[in-house]
């Protein structure tokens, strides 16, 4: 949180920080004094039985309330002073809730907090900060932690069948207990409305090069039934249907591949010979699975996910192989064991030619930024509804812990807001904002795409900074058509 400094006293900003989350499903308890049993989890857990039972039943009551006015769209959320709550069905009759403290300023006076501290005061609430708390923002955050629970759990449904509620609160207390950690509110932003997806930019040749080593890959290996490739944490090629790679895309790129950072190999994809003699040398190695495979011990055990879960509703083994800055994904049936023999092979016949086409991936990939010279200086985000595709150059990085958005946390509200705007009509339009700063900012929503600038430039005026913007659309989206 920043501290600001403001003549004799200082202020502190507190980041937005969660309070609660508990899931519930009301048809489980529905007698009086049986209330306890609606909730199938309650984070923290520490706190007092009657204080979740009164939580879950005033949450429970101002869903009824507005189904009043709305049958078929309840509440999504509600704001009060100190805190915000937000509602989510994922499925019929459970429902999912976070309560997330409002961002706050405390003032301080020669280290100590005011006796009269604005934290008591109204106004710090609903004051400038307030609006930092984007409703969008966190609603997509508590869509995406049922999202990240399905992919490795299934359906809360699912678990009822398997064993009844007991399975069921296992599966949640075991699945939130870690998540919910990795949940950083203060970095949530723009991106976790869309969950997008990056792809890597490759020449066709490139591109034919990888689907004909997948086609080779999924014969040999005929036990595959989906598979995803990824370079530099950007996607390449995937099987999976959209929904599905969305989520697994995000948890590879915020947790499995930040877990196996290599700082011996960063940067090294120095292209290796082909020519090399006999057995090639390759960087191949499982991220997920046996950590040694000499090790006749080792042990073959992959996560599992569960994909299609509205219709076929299939159950894969997960396995993600790496050799340097490639990954390639194979999702096999999970009625399948994968054995030490199997692994073996997959390393043997996988690993050597992964490792070619990294190196011939990253020299492509240099002639052209070569070719192409280096992008312009232009802060923007795009994205595009129909097949996800997400580009930033706003954020350096992007893990749960960190998002380094390069621009001042008021101009990304602007944005969150600008977005907002847009999702309330279905034509194309152009929003065009000045900030209080040297900062324009320029929203343009063209058939499912949408384009985020930021342009700092003080003594602009509207001509040109739309010229700027069109300059921009012509280098970085010639192919892409926006209405002017």
């Amino acid at each position: 949180a920043a501290a600001a400094a403001g003549g004799a006293g200082q202020e502190k900003q507190l980041a937005p920080t969660l309070l609660s989350f508990f899931i519930y499903n009301p048809k489980l308890g529905p007698k009086e004094g049986e209330e306890e049993k609606k909730i199938l989890f309650y984070h923290p857990n520490e706190v007092e039985k009657n204080e979740k039972i009164r939580n879950v039943g005033l949450c429970e009551a101002i869903v009824q309330f507005t189904r009043t006015f709305s049958p078929t769209k309840p509440a999504k959320s509600l704001h009060t002073q100190k805190n915000r709550q937000f509602f989510h069905e994922p499925e019929e009759n459970f429902w999912m809730v976070m309560v997330v403290r409002n961002p706050i300023i405390e003032k301080h006076k020669d280290g100590k907090p005011l006796s009269h501290n604005i934290l008591n005061s109204a106004s710090a609430y609903t004051n400038i900060l307030l609006s930092f708390l984007q409703d969008k923002v966190y609603s997509s955050v508590l869509q995406q932690c049922y999202s990240m629970y399905k992919l490795f759990n299934g359906t809360f449904l699912k678990a009822m069948e398997d064993g009844g509620v007991k399975v069921l609160k296992e599966r949640l207390e075991k699945f939130f207990h870690r998540y919910l950690q990795t949940l950083h509110l203060q970095s949530c932003d723009l991106l976790d409305v869309f969950c997008g997806i990056s792809f890597f930019p490759l020449d066709k040749m490139t591109y034919l090069k990888i689907q004909s080593f997948i086609n080779r890959m999924e014969e040999s290996l005929n036990i595959v039934k989906y598979t995803a490739f990824l370079y530099n944490d950007q996607l390449i090629w995937s099987g999976l249907e959209q929904d599905d790679m969305r989520i697994l895309y995000k948890y590879l790129t915020t947790s499995l591949f930040p877990r196996h950072m290599e700082p011996e190999l960063a940067g090294r994809d120095s292209p290796i010979r082909a020519e090399m003699p006999g057995n090639l040398q390759h960087y191949g190695r499982f991220l997920t699975g046996p950590l040694n495979l000499n090790d006749p011990e080792a042990k073959c055990r992959f996560p599992k996910i569960f994909v299609n879960t509205d219709d076929t509703y299939e159950e894969l083994h997960l396995i993600v192989y790496k050799a340097m800055s490639a990954a390639v994904c194979f999702m096999i049936d999970a009625s399948i064991p994968p054995t030490l023999e199997f692994c073996r092979k997959l390393d043997s016949i996988v690993g050597p030619q992964l490792t070619v086409l990294a190196s011939d991936i990253c020299e492509q990939y240099n002639i052209n930024k070569r070719i192409s010279g280096f992008e312009p200086q232009f802060k923007f985000i795009y994205f595009n509804h129909m097949n996800l595709a997400e580009k930033s150059t706003i954020h350096m990085r992007k893990t749960p812990s960190v998002s380094l958005a390069s621009v001042h946390p008021d101009l990304m509200k602007i944005l969150g807001d600008i977005n907002s705007d847009f999702s309330r009509v279905d034509e194309d339009e152009e929003i065009i904002v000045k900030a209080m700063s040297d900062y324009w900012v320029v929203g343009k929503k063209s058939d499912q795409r949408e384009l985020y600038v930021i342009l700092n430039q003080k003594n602009a005026n509207l001509i040109e900074v739309n010229e700027e913007v069109k300059k921009l659309c012509a280098t970085q989206f010639n192919n892409i058509f926006f209405l002017d």
